[in-house]
């Protein structure tokens, strides 16, 4: 399935901390397309790892993390304004 993953991390005395541990885990498992928007496809077995991974450090009552689920990319389409970065070329 093709996920868009993006996240708020607050950044209180603990965020930045947080905030690596976060991209890495988003970095291993998808594609990092801006700031802290992530996509890929990833099969039902490798989602739910990166959620359980994610979950060790999400702090529920201040951060958030939003997962978009399409069955594939070709149904979504993007629209670009302003600088068009190559790591996106692969959600036409």
């Amino acid at each position: 399935m093709y996920i868009v993953l993006m996240y708020d991390i607050i950044m209180d005395e603990s965020g930045p901390k947080i905030h690596r541990n976060i991209f890495k885990i988003c970095k291993k498992y998808l594609t990092h397309i801006q700031k802290s928007v992530f996509e890929g496809n990833l099969t039902e077995l490798n989602l739910m790892k990166l959620k359980s991974e994610l979950n060790r450090y999400i702090r529920k009552d201040k951060d958030s993390l939003i997962i978009f689920k399409s069955r594939n990319e070709r149904w979504l389409e993007k629209e670009f304004i302003g600088l068009v970065d190559d790591k996106t070329s692969n959600f036409f």
